[in-house]
C-alpha cells in the first residue's frame, strides 16, 4: 500500500503506531446480553512514554469498566497492562496482524479462558475497528466487533 493510500498517519517512536487512538471514542453494539455502548478515551500519560486507556461499558443497568497502560515493556517489545472493575487484570504485548489489515495492529494475551488477541484498524469512514479473538483449534474466532466513532 502505498503512503498516499493510508488511511492512519502514524506517530513517532515505538508507540507511534497508536497515535491514530488518542481522542474519545463511542461503540454501540449487539451483545448477549443486550445493546451495549462502550466509550474509549486514549490519553498520553507519564511524559508521553504510556498511553493510557479508560473504558466504560453499559450493558443495559450493568456497568464495566477498564483502565490500560499500553508502553515498552522490559524486553522492549510494545505491551499493555490492563485492569477491570471486576477485579481482573491481563498483560500482553505487540502482535503483527496486518493480515486482518494492512495498518492493524494488534495485542495477544494469555488468559484464563486461553489466548486471545485484540486488533485495531482503521474503518472505511470516520473511526476504527476494534475486535477481540479467541485462539481455537480451528484457528481464531471472532467474539467482539465494535466500530468505534468519534465521541
Amino acid at each position: 500500500m502505498s503512503v498516499k493510500g493510508k488511511k492512519w498517519k502514524r506517530g513517532r517512536g515505538k508507540l507511534g503506531v497508536m497515535e491514530p487512538l488518542i481522542g474519545r471514542w463511542v461503540a454501540v453494539a449487539d451483545s448477549p446480553q443486550g445493546k451495549v455502548r462502550c466509550v474509549r478515551s486514549f490519553t498520553k500519560v507519564l511524559s508521553g512514554k504510556y498511553l493510557q486507556l479508560e473504558a466504560d461499558w453499559r450493558f443495559g443497568k450493568s456497568h464495566y469498566q477498564e483502565i490500560a497502560l499500553f508502553g515498552v515493556r522490559a524486553n522492549g517489545k510494545v505491551g499493555f497492562w490492563s485492569f477491570t472493575s471486576d477485579g481482573k487484570h491481563s498483560e500482553g504485548e505487540w502482535v503483527d496482524v496486518r493480515r486482518a489489515h494492512p495498518e492493524a495492529f494488534g495485542f495477544q494475551a494469555r488468559m484464563p479462558a486461553g489466548l486471545g488477541r485484540m486488533i485495531f484498524s482503521p474503518a472505511d469512514g470516520p473511526g476504527f475497528h476494534w475486535v477481540v479473538e479467541a485462539k481455537t483449534k480451528k484457528g481464531w474466532t471472532r467474539i467482539v466487533e465494535h466500530h468505534y466513532r468519534p465521541a
